[in-house]
């Protein structure tokens, strides 16, 4: 332990080591992250490339009102998180675990609202499978189209889900005074992975709601 009550654990000589290796550990599983998402976008645009009228025509399927609404959700959850990691700074015990909780509230309504979409593209045959009911041409193609839309929004899904389970902890860490001013980098390292998820679900409505439909 330091003088400024940071916590340094046994394996580092100091706390800007500390901090160093924390920062690097959490840009390198990003970095694998960006890979894995990247594969599935380059997936996306090599066959919307090559069935351009199928892609549209399943991509006019989608609600873009309800993917623009949750942009903005995400974007706030966005912006409240980083207030946190302000407020934490700052000594703000109380403001920081509120505005962690709002973090987590937006979070879930982003999945809320996920799960309705999901549920109108259901009710109009356009899950993947034995139901699948597309009664115009390219029925395959369109197929294809959902099972990309499906993968890729999905695991954005479980990722957000992971990061508000992560959100959680960190305001029960905050409020038990393990994490504060001085010891920082577990709120800092859940920051980075929160602006994550925003960010490719920016990549993810661009190329599904705003590209997706424009032949």
């Amino acid at each position: 332990m330091t003088n400024n009550r940071a916590i340094l654990y046994e394996h580092f000589s100091d706390v800007e080591q500390q901090r160093e290796t924390s920062t690097t550990g959490i840009w390198v599983f990003v970095a694998s992250e960006i890979m894995f998402f990247g594969a599935l976008i380059l997936a996306f645009s090599v066959y919307r490339f090559s069935y351009a009228r199928a892609f549209s025509e399943g991509a006019q399927e989608l609600n873009a009102v309800l993917g623009a609404v949750n942009t903005a959700v995400l974007f706030t959850s966005g912006l409240t998180m980083s207030l946190a990691a302000a407020t934490n700074k700052m000594g703000a015990k109380f403001p920081t675990i509120l505005l962690l909780l709002v973090s987590a509230i937006l979070g879930a309504v982003f999945l809320a609202i996920k799960g309705f979409e999901y549920h109108e593209d259901w009710t109009k045959g356009l899950f993947p499978g034995e139901g699948f009911h597309w009664g115009g041409a390219n029925s395959p193609q369109v197929q294809l189209f959902f099972i990309l839309y499906f993968i890729m929004t999905g695991f954005h899904a479980l990722h957000l889900l992971v990061g508000i389970g992560l959100i959680l902890v960190i305001a029960w860490l905050v409020l038990r005074g393990w994490i504060h001013e001085e010891h920082f980098m577990p709120l800092e390292v859940a920051g980075i992975y929160w602006h994550f998820v925003d960010l490719v679900w920016i990549f993810l409505f661009t190329l599904l709601y705003l590209l997706g439909g424009k032949v």
